[in-house]
């Protein structure tokens, strides 16, 4: 199976211990929840329902995995890590009440930072996912740690960059899945049916094909294609509308995102146009997608197709984000980015233009850089974009 080995979060605490050596913390706070998993999902492969979850760490010790009652035996089938212990403070996160749980063996905040300090000093907590938490929830840390708060995120967004060949494999198989449910949706009769059930079929393929879960499915068909972050709704589908889809696919806590512009029925000329664009400005960009290219050349690549076509005014934003355990991640260049691509790095194209009388679209594919170029994680995709492309000359 496709997954990433105990093995591997070992060497990503590892790394992080290495980080918290270099930055003087005593120990590491890293946050999750149902909504923001990713970098909790990345130091221990637990994904939280309802509740919310944590990692703690110190430099000599085993890793403490901190979660809520009814998620427990959740926790503990899918951690690498044995040491886990339950908090009232991670109970179901959309309620106010105080739930009860009688048979739970609860630790606290307070029990953890007073074991901390029994082992060695404790003056420097750094947090990852500070950004996520709840206001509450941080002042309770503060008060029970007792200690200077760090910001760490940075840590783990340089971690999360470039990625192994577990990653990666993880990667190329939510793409897999991603495109047999977009292949089997735009295969599928679906003039007279509402968006949500053209959605269901990319769905329930991509559920039949493996996917963990589906993380959302962007959609908009006929005038709704111009909803840019729009959800699939009971509007029918008519002959001629153009059908802007995303569909973003999870696997083992990786995400692909994927979406082919098309159209369906008897389109018009000025839906093509915006079709061929499109691919165009995917050409454009590809070679360009290689190990030591800086990445302002991608994007400018791409807008500079855009301005000779004349719609630089429907280009909303940059055409390029890393891909990993968040739908989209770092990197997420413009044309002043001068970091340059790195081997190993995964990215997503996000090639869009909306706004056009023929309607509006994007290009979503995934790929792993490498030092000869780009590889593509979606076949099909690629062999739809040569066949049109064909079908023109």
């Amino acid at each position: 199976m496709i997954k990433i080995p105990r093995s591997e979060f070992s060497e990503r605490i590892n790394k992080l211990k290495e980080y918290m050596t270099k930055h003087d913390l005593d120990a590491m706070f890293v946050y999750g929840d149902e909504y923001r998993k990713e970098n909790l999902r990345y130091v221990s492969n637990f994904w939280p329902i309802f509740e919310k979850g944590a990692l703690l760490l110190r430099i000599d010790e085993e890793p403490i995995l901190l979660c809520a009652p009814e998620g427990e035996q959740v926790a503990r089938e899918m951690t690498a890590w044995d040491d886990v212990r339950l908090l009232p403070d991670f109970n179901c996160v959309t309620v106010p009440d105080v739930i009860e749980f009688p048979l739970a063996n609860f630790t606290s905040f307070k029990e953890i930072a007073d074991e901390f300090r029994s082992k060695g000093k404790l003056k420097r907590l750094g947090i990852i996912g500070m950004d996520a938490m709840s206001e509450s929830l941080m002042l309770t840390i503060r008060e029970t740690f007792d200690c200077e708060i760090v910001d760490a995120n940075f840590m783990i967004f340089e971690m999360r960059l470039i990625k192994s060949e577990n990653e990666i494999d993880c990667m190329r198989e939510a793409s897999r899945i991603a495109e047999k449910g977009y292949k089997a949706m735009m295969e599928a009769d679906i003039i007279g049916k509402s968006e949500r059930y053209a959605a269901g079929i990319a769905e329930g393929v991509a559920r039949q094909e493996g996917a963990e879960h589906i993380i959302f499915t962007v959609f908009g068909s006929g005038d709704r294609s111009a909803k840019i972050i729009g959800r699939p709704e009971n509007k029918i589908i008519e002959d001629g509308d153009m059908l802007m889809c995303t569909i973003a696919v999870q696997y083992e806590g990786y995400v692909a995102s994927y979406g082919i512009p098309y159209a369906v029925g008897d389109y018009s000329d000025e839906t093509k146009r915006v079709i061929d664009v499109l691919i165009g400005a995917n050409t454009a960009g590809y070679p360009y997608l290689k190990a030591g290219v800086p990445m302002k050349d991608f994007v400018k690549a791409v807008r500079d197709y855009y301005r000779k076509e004349g719609l630089a005014e429907y280009d909303l934003y940059p055409p390029l984000h890393g891909a990993g355990c968040a739908e989209a991640e770092s990197p997420y260049p413009n044309e002043m980015t001068e970091a340059v691509f790195e081997a190993g790095m995964c990215v997503n194209t996000d090639i869009s233009l909306f706004g056009l009388a023929g309607g509006s679209n994007r290009v979503e594919e995934g790929f792993v850089i490498t030092e000869e170029g780009a590889e593509s994680f979606c076949p099909y995709l690629r062999k739809h974009f040569e066949d049109w492309v064909k079908a023109e000359k």
